[in-house]
């Protein structure tokens, strides 16, 4: 295959009519640009240029070539554009699959200043119920940062970035809106507002319940943490929520766990030398977890 230098030397002797000048506009000696000459009319099979007493002459398959030359060194002008962009975190595509609950709660902000600040690059954002999926996604390559609890397991590089307290949801009438914090035993029994097999939640929820030996009473199930939130506030009985599900700050107590429970959020990649995943990470590290003050900011009715 013809290479971008042959090609090069082909457009330099159409363009300035001479070895000389051809050789002297690439840098390159005269010795050098014919050998590459001469290796570019072994792949055509035809002579690109005829030898004259006095100079060169382009011949026809030498101008045809030149001209599609012209458009495959443009090309790779523009790969190396991008490329250098994209190293530099200003241009390409970021496809970031994220736990639906953490999406206003923590990345809100860093992709709020990444449109801001690099309007060349191309965010896409999925969210899901379930870390374990959102690690077949990365797997399969559908997808390339990964932004939640961690999953059951994964072969994928993992970075922590900070813990997130599970905490108790109920209404404001229930016994426990009058705790300061609520034992993981006085939830047995307690009408409870469960998750659909399919959340993730749904799994922490039953091991939780069984390494501390809680039988628990679920009146019905839902795929959303949020949901789940509003549900135990309007009534409904009791829940287990991640914080990051408070941020729409439902009508409901917030009760932290005796003792305090926490579990850890990671970002996962197949790339982490990867310009854009390494650069959103760096950004999410340095933002860290919101914080949130159960007692203080959220209501209590």
């Amino acid at each position: 295959m013809a290479t971008l230098r042959a090609l090069e030397c082909l457009v330099a002797l159409v363009d300035e009519g001479s070895v000389t000048r051809a050789a002297a506009s690439l840098h390159m000696s005269q010795p050098a640009l014919s050998h590459q000459v001469a290796a570019l009319e072994r792949e055509l099979g035809t002579p690109v240029v005829e030898r004259l007493a006095r100079g060169v002459r382009v011949t026809a398959a030498g101008r045809a070539a030149a001209e599609e030359a012209r458009i495959a060194l443009d090309a790779a002008a523009r790969a190396v554009r991008v490329g250098r962009q994209v190293g530099a975190g200003n241009d390409g595509r970021l496809r970031i699959a994220c736990a639906e609950t953490m999406t206003a709660w923590l990345l809100v902000p860093v992709l709020r200043r990444w449109h801001a600040r690099r309007p060349g690059v191309r965010l896409e954002l999925a969210e899901f119920t379930s870390a374990d999926r959102m690690v077949e996604h990365l797997m399969n390559g559908a997808t390339d940062l990964v932004v939640g609890p961690e999953p059951t397991a994964t072969t994928a590089h993992v970075e922590t970035l900070g813990r997130e307290e599970i905490v108790v949801v109920t209404f404001a009438s229930h016994p426990f809106a009058s705790r300061v914090a609520v034992a993981v035993g006085e939830l047995a029994d307690e009408p409870f507002v469960h998750y659909d097999p399919d959340n993730g939640m749904a799994v922490w929820v039953d091991r939780f319940a069984a390494a501390h030996q809680v039988s628990l009473s679920p009146v019905l199930r839902t795929r959303s943490p949020r949901t789940a939130a509003q549900l135990a506030g309007a009534g409904m009985g009791v829940t287990l929520v991640p914080v990051s599900a408070l941020a729409g700050r439902p009508a409901a107590v917030v009760r932290r766990l005796e003792p305090r429970v926490h579990r850890e959020i990671v970002a996962l990649t197949l790339t982490p030398s990867d310009a854009l995943v390494r650069r959103f990470v760096a950004d999410l590290r340095g933002r860290g977890l919101p914080e949130v003050n159960t007692a203080a900011a959220l209501p209590t009715a």
